[in-house]
């Protein structure tokens, strides 16, 4: 699923709701659309929601997912109105918290080539310091390529499924302590 500019229709779609129904809408800083590109199949299928109004409301649901409670909600929703959700939708979900952990670590792309995984930073918010300690922790599993936005390539041990997830995920977790510090 292309994702580049999804999330900011969702957003102001949202917000005009909001608007229409009289309640205050906070506006945000500029918040960058995050490209994620994965060797995931996800999407919902047809078979699981038919009803194209309620897929395009449990997408927009997803793509405004800020947090693990969000994402939560957004799985007791599914379950509760559809059942057992399929491995495309699951795969989707994952993209969602993904995309939270991107959004912490300051990237604003993430793309999978093969068995590489690019981290594109922000070029303006972006810590030496943590690229120390990743080479440190990962050894030769990753380069760093400093450009107008620098950016980390990863080597994957994992091209697909939910191992590739939960790498990803990892990698993620280590990006955004290594940049607290």
């Amino acid at each position: 699923m292309e994702q580049v500019g999804y999330d900011t229709y969702c957003k102001l779609l949202d917000e005009v709701v909001k608007e229409m129904q009289g309640q205050q809408v906070e506006k945000d800083e500029e918040e960058r659309d995050i490209q994620i590109d994965l060797n995931l199949t996800s999407y919902i299928p047809d078979s699981y929601i038919e009803n194209s109004s309620q897929k395009i409301e449990i997408y927009q649901n997803i793509a405004l997912c800020t947090s693990e409670e969000d994402v939560q909600n957004i799985i007791d929703e599914l379950l509760d109105r559809y059942g057992e959700m399929p491995k495309e939708v699951e795969n989707l979900i994952q993209v969602a918290r993904i995309k939270i952990l991107c959004k912490q670590a300051h990237l604003i792309k993430l793309n999978q080539n093969k068995e590489r995984a690019v981290f594109t930073f922000e070029g303006n918010d972006f810590n030496m310091e943590m690229v120390d300690n990743l080479m440190k922790k990962y050894k030769n599993k990753i380069k760093f390529s400093p450009a107008k936005d620098p950016y980390i390539t990863y080597q994957l041990d994992i091209t697909s499924g939910d191992k590739l997830v939960e790498e990803i995920k990892n990698m993620l977790a280590d990006i955004v302590q290594y940049k607290g510090k």
